[in-house]
């Protein structure tokens, strides 16, 4: 009932088609082009999402207010694996004095992020490769929403992911940790001391 509400709500000239996606097994999310993030007590925000980036989980909201937890009111924040940049979104509209660094290898995401993310840094590359290096020793917080699902599970995820969303979203490598070693390894010479990284 919720999801056929915003469908009609959402609707331009052709709800049937609409509808035709949603049945097709399309994430609500592409076919409403946005996602809302944020508490069940409604304190969030509408982040958009075009078809083809990671669609942000509800649950992923715990990860964004760890991050609140730990970064101070004017910090650095750097968003790896940032795809719409969800996270990045809610830290600044909770923070806007953060400063905030996001990065991702799909140029899809990248350019939805940087719709969400108007007043950040949104870099297209690898982990922390793209990253200027005067951010060296700055960072307070690494946060990131890795694809963690082993290879051999992809298989077993609800269609509406599995056949929709890109492969590299979700597909962590044999075990799931490909990329979390990496951040894990790569995170200290961006850290400043008493840094952290928090990890989904």
């Amino acid at each position: 009932e919720d999801e056929a509400r915003l469908l009609v709500e959402a609707d331009g000239d052709d709800l049937e088609a609409l509808v035709a996606r949603r049945v097709g097994g399309e994430p609500l999310e592409w076919i409403l082009g946005w996602a809302w993030f944020g508490t069940e007590d409604g304190d969030g925000l509408r982040v958009v999402v075009r078809p083809g980036v990671f669609v942000p989980r509800g649950r992923t909201i715990e990860l964004a207010l760890a991050a609140l937890e730990v970064l101070p009111p004017d910090g650095v924040v750097v968003e790896l694996c940032c795809g719409s940049g969800a996270i990045s979104a809610y830290l600044l509209h909770r923070e806007p004095g953060i400063s905030v660094h996001a990065a991702d290898i799909d140029s899809a995401a990248v350019a939805c992020a940087r719709e969400n993310l108007p007043t950040a840094a949104v870099y297209d590359g690898d982990l922390f490769a793209p990253l200027p290096a005067s951010l060296r020793g700055t960072v307070d917080v690494v946060v990131a929403n890795t694809p963690y699902v082993p290879s051999d599970q992809v298989a077993l995820m609800p269609p509406e992911a599995r056949d929709h969303e890109p492969l590299h979203t979700l597909d962590g490598g044999p075990d799931g940790l490909d990329l979390l070693r990496r951040i894990a390894a790569e995170a200290r010479d961006w850290l400043k001391p008493g840094g952290v990284v928090l990890i989904e």
